[in-house]
C-alpha cells in the first residue's frame, strides 16, 4: 500500500460513527443495519450511509443471512490499526 491508499483508510473511519460501526465490528464479528441502528441510536439510513462509505474503502463487506445482510469487518490493516492504537477507543 502506499501513501494515499492509507489517507483513504484514515480518511473512511475517521467519522465518529464509521470508528464506532469498526469498533463494534471488531468485537461481534457480524452485524446488520438494524442491530447497528438500534445500538448507535440513529436512524437505519444514516447508518446504511456510513456503510457504504465503509463498503466502498473495502473496510467492510456485506454477507446475504436470509433476508437480511450481515456486515463484517474484513481489512486486516484498519484492525490492525484500531489495536495498535494506546488509547482504548473501542471500549467506549
Amino acid at each position: 500500500m502506499n501513501i494515499e491508499d492509507y489517507a483513504e483508510l484514515f480518511k473512511a473511519i475517521s467519522h465518529p460513527v464509521r470508528l464506532k460501526i469498526v469498533c463494534g465490528l471488531m468485537r461481534k464479528e457480524n452485524c446488520n443495519v438494524s442491530t447497528m441502528s438500534e445500538k448507535l441510536s440513529i436512524p437505519q439510513p444514516t447508518v446504511s450511509q456510513h456503510l457504504n462509505i465503509l463498503k466502498n474503502a473495502n473496510i467492510i463487506a456485506g454477507y446475504r443471512n436470509g433476508n437480511q445482510i450481515c456486515y463484517k469487518l474484513e481489512n486486516p490493516i484498519v484492525i490492525k490499526i484500531i489495536k495498535s492504537l494506546e488509547v482504548q477507543i473501542c471500549e467506549l
